[in-house]
């Protein structure tokens, strides 16, 4: 049997499963999570700890089709200076909630398009940032350019302000797969903002490239993935496109039957796979690359590789702070997510408190199962004494969990004496053993394909 029809057999390609950057995930997140509960966690912040901010931008200049993010377009610069002086009343507040002495771990800048922002807007949200809480010492300060919308005097601004790594948006390279999802980027612009980057010393670049969209095949995922190369980023995030018309209309405007089937989605993520990993870089859990000397690479090896909202980190910061409409903030009591739409947002903060609209506090078995899925995603294995040493299981528990999850997934997992592994040739159904593991009922839920 093929490693492809064994992968069929267990149901890969039928499969609708979450990408697990939380647990539980966020269709179950509740209205147990108040404004005031948000501030009482932002206070229990150890003083003088380092936590994790981000900042959330929903202006696009454009909406990309392919898009499912919480964004808005607007070709008029004044929403976007109203919402920047909203980020500031927030900012105000978390300075009046926040410990004394906290430090910034990491700080990340998201959309939307953060680039949207004029060179002066840029230095005065930055500005207003680290008047609440500085950057700590080897803290990392990254934004989402759009090479659309960048220049000069925006990239001078960034770099003023501090930012070491950016992160850039690619997709795909082939003019008519632009065309069809809706956001069309040249080679030689991309090409030419990636040289604008690094001739401020910005030398660690982020890269997003899609596998899954509209009229992709192997060839022009090729010449797509050897086109980034080129451009040597230093870590690249090769997700796959999920199509959720449902949740995102404007994907609508994509004709469904351009869209690779579940066995040609495998066929292109494995195309890229072997290209990057034949030019130098490692791979990292489930869908990033990154060259050997990256962060990322380097906590893969060393086992201290994370997962959030943003996908795969290296950050260890206990605390992520969520500013902005629609950002969600995790803490160790649960998560806390902000009104999802920019109205609703603006109103809370104007009105002097936070805008937390629902979130999830931490119960039963939440945090065990979170930590044994966050460590498939990332590692492609259970560690049980590192579980143990964690959490209130006997050892007898964990193994009958790792012995039913065995047999759902026959020949694709090892049970040993020291945990549960994923074989190489089960790597594909990764967040489908996750699953195994997750108590909540997800029948409800319209999450993405599993490949």
């Amino acid at each position: 049997m093929t490693q492809e029809s064994q992968l069929a057999r267990l149901g890969l390609f039928d499969a609708k499963v979450p990408r697990y950057t939380s647990y539980p995930t966020a269709p179950h997140f509740n209205n147990d999570v108040s404004a005031a509960r948000f501030a009482s966690w932002i206070g229990s912040i150890k003083p003088g700890a380092e936590i994790s901010l981000y900042v959330h931008v929903p202006f696009c200049r454009r909406l990309c089709w392919f898009c499912a993010c919480r964004t808005q377009g607007t070709q008029s610069e004044s929403p976007v200076r109203a919402y920047i002086e909203v980020l500031k009343q927030e900012l105000a507040l978390l300075a009046r909630a926040l410990p004394e002495g906290v430090r910034l771990a990491r700080l990340h800048w998201g959309g939307g398009t953060p680039t949207l922002l004029s060179a002066e807007m840029i230095s005065d949200l930055a500005e207003a940032i680290f008047a609440v809480t500085p950057m700590a010492k080897g803290g990392e300060f990254s934004v989402e350019i759009d090479p659309n919308e960048i220049d000069d005097a925006r990239l001078d601004a960034l770099a003023a302000a501090g930012m070491n790594r950016a992160s850039i948006g690619v997709q795909d390279f082939d003019p008519q797969i632009q065309e069809t999802i809706g956001r069309i980027q040249p080679f030689d612009l991309t090409r030419d903002a990636v040289d604008m980057i690094r001739a401020r010393g910005i030398t660690s670049l982020n890269a997003d490239i899609l596998f899954g969209l509209p009229h992709q095949n192997r060839m022009r995922m090729t010449e797509s993935v050897q086109k980034l190369l080129s451009l040597s980023p230093d870590r690249v995030a090769l997700y796959g496109y999920a199509h959720v018309p449902w949740m995102a209309r404007r994907q609508n405007m994509i004709p469904t039957d351009s869209l690779p089937s579940p066995q040609t989605r495998l066929q292109l993520f494995e195309t890229a796979q072997r290209l990057f990993q034949w030019d130098g870089y490692r791979e990292i859990g489930i869908d990033h690359f990154a060259t050997p000397h990256d962060g990322l690479a380097v906590a893969a090896r060393t086992g201290r590789l994370r997962r959030n909202f943003q996908g795969y980190t290296d950050d260890r910061a206990d605390v992520l702070i969520g500013l902005g409409a629609s950002s969600i903030s995790r803490f160790p009591q649960g998560y806390a997510q902000n009104a999802p739409s920019t109205s609703a947002y603006t109103k809370a903060i104007r009105d002097g408190q936070f805008s937390t609209a629902r979130g999830h506090v931490f119960s039963g078995e939440d945090l065990l199962r979170g930590r044994m899925i966050e460590a498939l995603m990332c590692d492609f294995e259970i560690a049980t004494d590192d579980i143990r040493a964690q959490f209130d299981i006997t050892q007898d528990a964990l193994e009958r969990m790792y012995r039913e999850a065995s047999v759902a997934f026959p020949d694709m997992l090892d049970v040993t004496p020291s945990g549960l592994r994923v074989r190489p040739e089960g790597k594909p159904l990764t967040r489908m053993v996750a699953r195994h593991f997750d108590a909540y009922d997800l029948s409800k839920a319209g999450h993405s394909s599993a490949i």
